[in-house]
């Protein structure tokens, strides 16, 4: 048996975080598995689940078994007051929960001793939480919570951690699911009560009324969420988030005579500082605008409450220390000088004192005396010889960075540049400058704090250099392949937009580069930086001609489902979205959202597999991955000669949507659905694939007689070439297969009979036709998967199918009659379990008792198609959840919609699968 057990959530389904790409490499594959909990599929992850539980029913417990941690074999044993459980914020005051349901708070005295059990931790406790203060954003401690269905006031454990709140019976369960879960976001606020110990908690969805032991306590509980829900409201602090940090690094914290060894982030202005780097939120928060930040001098050093903390760090740390005003000193202990030198300057430049301070490089102190002056363009500033251009090589970083081994890779960074820089492009070196491009700007992504690094080398490069020279030109290429990816962090930034708001000019060639390089910031500013290095058709393009003249420099072609394309232009930011979008323009579609439609790519293994991408997704990253994919797979054996292929074909097919069908979707949903009858993926007797074969022949080569006359317009026919090649691509393989020469004549006749039939129809009635026939099959849209059942699924076949659609799973023996259907109400779990799909779902086994029973299925399938098939029934479930505004409303009305045309698919549906009746004419008109 199997247990599943929940460690992150993620409300819409994911690919594996390293991109679309990663999961080719076999060896790397990774299959998400999802829970569906109150109607939306989310995403959780296979590590093994206690089978004990706290066996409290209280409102939100599924939800909020999402956010349990587990605990391995060594910490089963753990008892309150032990390490682990101070750890966790449980103290030995805390073990008496009492009853389960509690005294209101009007009934305690204020002087009874229900003080909070971490008040009663040691402050010097390596394991206690940060002091209630200003920034603290953690707490842990006993409330009353008014139950939703009883309404009664139950004493619970609360836990407020990475902007979060899980309540428990007792500090003893926290090692089991939580009771609750309430999420903070900005949308959050507080209200108090109208008693004096009360207040209400207000979220999207609900409103928690708590209540407090104490006034004391109350006040605590509401400054410290208030400061949470300050931070969700002032910006993305969240360490999932698309979020540059400025500085990042482990140091030690030391405030109140405490020390803590944190990890820490500078972003913009503020200083956050996390229990480690896969926190969500963080354990605080320090303003450092206007603070004062400076080195401590050790040897004169007698600040008692520094000496307090910092005991036994002195003779192997740096210190710095942050004065905000107002507030007490935060002393920070770095163990390098690189590391020192580091977050002196960016913590004195997030502070604003940088221009009185000489701290940086030299490089970084002219940039703040640019800063200062705004950057005048007539200053002399602009022309000094540090920022301007020099023969002579690099020796030191222009930038500060964190340890010697970047400082070394700046070095070598910069010959890479000079590489690039100084050999003329010419066809036979194409290659070359390829691949200088692309681990230069590798190394760039790998090592973020190189970034600035890079810019301030590229300026320097340009600035004050002799006009008319290939090197300008190709160093102007190589700021022009930056932009797009990643862009320098605050002062750095402005120095990057002031030097090219200096240099832009369309009447120069160096001018238009400049130009096209102040679009790219824009762009890269509005859709965030790239995954992944440029991919060879990107350097190209820009080596190749000035991306000045093209408002989209680069293009590639969309394939359809008739063989049909679209050459679609896009830049170094475009989205998959926005890239739809233009599709969806030229070829008179509806949005995705509506539509159900997506982008495909294939795969570059060339196995018959292909990858949906997400609209997040950027054009120039999927095409580098899936360029990197082919190398690895295919090392030097298709170098330039082989590109992605990317088609657009239905995803999701909803009924309620094929009211407002446009005739291109109408056209290439018919094209489809052909594909899959040719693929045996479509129940279709062998006379009615005559019948469908021949309404796809008509809206493809229009009358018989048309198309069997000869390109020149000679009247000698070539019917039974034109007849073969229409079996052959609109008729069933499996049909063919056992066909002599003699019978495939045969049947060509068969079908030019059927096909004169539809002599004077034009392409969109036949495609109406196709369309009105194949609905009448109740999984039409389905998706279909081979899939072979294993113990301990029920299902008693070798070989099943499994059709996913907007109603559920269908399981279907191998002629395509369905055995059974679970709707998405009853799935509980589905994903990757090891190398099989699973399936848990609950039904109703006694419809007068009501009776509930779990059912475990698992079937045998490759791992690809487990991802693809996991990865649809998650998006179909969050379908009208997630990707539609006023998802409710809508919902209800397609349900209803989707039940009415159930019955009418149920009643003209009596001929499918299998339609066994012969016609003399196309009996479908």
């Amino acid at each position: 048996m199997c247990c599943w057990f929940v460690s992150a959530v993620s409300t819409q389904p994911q690919h594996s975080t390293t991109g679309p790409f990663t999961h080719l490499i076999y060896k790397n594959i990774s299959v998400p598995v999802y829970s569906t909990l109150k109607g939306k599929a989310t995403q959780i992850s296979s590590v093994p689940l206690p089978d004990d539980d706290s066996g409290s029913e209280d409102d939100s417990s599924s939800l909020a078994s999402l956010h349990t941690s587990t605990l391995g074999p060594d910490k089963k044993g753990s008892t309150p007051g032990s390490p682990r459980a101070v750890k966790r914020g449980v103290s030995m005051s805390s073990i008496s929960s009492e009853s389960d349901y509690a005294i209101p708070p009007d009934a305690y005295s204020l002087d009874s001793d229900c003080s909070e059990p971490e008040h009663k931790v040691q402050r010097t406790s390596s394991y206690s939480c940060e002091s209630v203060g200003p920034e603290t954003l953690e707490k842990t401690g006993y409330l009353l919570k008014m139950g939703s269905q009883v309404k009664a006031w139950k004493r619970r454990w609360f836990i407020l951690r990475n902007g979060e709140i899980l309540y428990y019976k007792s500090p003893s369960d926290v090692i089991r699911k939580p009771q609750g879960q309430m999420e903070l976001n900005s949308s959050c606020h507080i209200a108090r009560g109208e008693g004096a110990q009360t207040f209400q908690l207000i979220t999207e969805k609900k409103t928690f009324y708590l209540a407090a032991d104490s006034p004391n306590i109350l006040e605590d509980w509401i400054r410290v969420l208030q400061n949470v829900l300050k931070v969700q409201a002032s910006g993305p602090i969240s360490m999932d988030k698309e979020v540059k940090p400025t500085a990042r690094g482990w140091l030690t914290k030391v405030k109140h005579g405490h020390s803590k060894l944190v990890w820490c982030a500078l972003i913009g202005k503020v200083f956050y500082y996390y229990r480690n780097q896969e926190d969500k939120f963080p354990l605080g928060q320090l303003r450092v605008r206007e603070a004062r930040v400076e080195e401590v001098d050790r040897s004169c050093d007698s600040d008692e409450d520094y000496e307090a903390g910092g005991r036994g760090f002195l003779s192997s740390h740096f210190t710095l220390v942050v004065h905000p005003k107002e507030q007490s000193p935060t002393y920070l202990l770095v163990g390098t000088k690189q590391e020192k030198d580091t977050w002196l300057y960016h913590l004195t430049v997030a502070a604003g004192s940088s221009a009185s301070l000489r701290v940086g490089t030299e490089f970084e102190q002219l940039i703040g005396k640019l800063l200062d002056v705004d950057g005048v363009s007539d200053s002399a500033l602009w022309k000094r010889e540090v920022l301007c251009f020099s023969k002579e090589g690099l020796r030191y970083p222009l930038t500060t960075l964190p340890s010697e081994a970047l400082q070394t890779e700046a070095i070598k960074l910069f010959k890479s540049c000079q590489l690039f820089i100084n050999v003329l492009v010419e066809s036979p070196s194409i290659d070359y400058h390829t691949s200088l491009a692309q681990n230069a700007l590798q190394v760039c992504l790998t090592h973020p704090e190189l970034q600035n690094e890079m810019y301030c080398q590229l300026i320097k490069q340009t600035n004050c250099r002799t006009p008319h020279n290939y090197a300008l030109t190709q160093c102007w290429q190589l700021l022009s392949l930056c932009v797009a990816l990643f862009l320098p962090q605050h002062h750095f930034l402005w120095y990057l937009r002031q030097y090219l708001q200096r240099n832009a000019d369309p009447r120069t060639e160096v001018g238009k580069y400049a130009v096209y390089c102040q679009r790219s910031v824009e762009r890269t500013l509005q859709n965030g930086e790239r995954e992944a290095k440029p991919s060879r058709m990107e350097i190209l393009s820009i080596l190749l001609r000035n991306p000045y003249h093209h408002s989209l420099p680069f293009s590639i072609p969309v394939h359809f489902m008739n063989n049909t394309y679209e050459v679609v232009g896009f830049d170094g930011s475009t989205t998959v979205e926005e890239f739809l979008n233009t599709v969806n323009q030229r070829t008179g579609m509806r949005k995705p959202q509506i539509s159900g439609f997506a982008l495909f790519t294939d795969d570059p293994s060339g196995k018959d597999l292909e990858h949906c991408l997400q609209p997040a997704n950027k054009i120039c990253d999927v095409i580098s991955k899936w360029e990197q994919a082919l190398k690895e797979l295919h090392p030097g054996k298709y170098e330039g000669t082989r590109t992605v292929r990317l088609t657009y074909k239905s995803r999701l097919c909803f009924r309620a949507q094929a009211k407002g069908e446009t005739e291109r979707e109408r056209l290439l949903l018919a094209y489809q659905v052909n594909d899959e009858v040719l693929q045996g993926h479509f129940p279709v007797s062998k006379e009615l694939a005559l019948e469908v074969a021949a309404l796809m022949a008509q809206v493809e080569y229009g009358d018989l007689d048309r198309a069997a006359m000869s390109p020149v317009g000679s009247p000698q026919p070539k019917t039974q070439q034109t007849l073969l090649q229409v079996l052959e691509r609109f008729y069933p393989k499996r049909y063919k297969q056992e066909c002599s020469v003699e019978q495939l004549r045969e049947l060509g006749e068969r079908l030019a009979t059927k096909w004169s039939v539809l002599r004077g129809c034009t392409a969109s009635e036949c495609v109406r036709i196709y369309l009105t026939v194949a609905r009448k099959w109740p999984l039409f849209g389905a998706k279909l998967f081979n899939a072979k059942p294993l113990p301990p699924s029920s299902l008693d076949r070798t070989q099943v199918w499994l059709a996913v659609n907007e109603d559920g799973l269908s399981v279907l023996d191998y002629t395509m009659h369905p055995l059974v259907t679970y709707p998405y109400q009853s799935v509980i779990t589905f994903g990757g379990c090891k190398e099989d799909f699973m399936l848990v779902v609950s039904l109703i086994k006694d419809q007068a008792l009501g009776k509930k029973t779990v059912d475990k299925l698992l079937f045998a399938m490759a791992k690809p198609k487990i991802l693809e098939l996991t990865l649809l029934i998650a998006s179909y479930i969050n379908y009208w959840t997630s990707s539609l505004p006023g998802a409710s409303n809508q919902t209800q009305s397609s349900t209803l919609g989707a039940q009415g045309d159930k019955k009418l698919w149920d009643i003209d549906s009596r001929h499918f699968p299998s339609m066994t009746y012969t016609t003399k004419g196309p009996t479908l008109l």
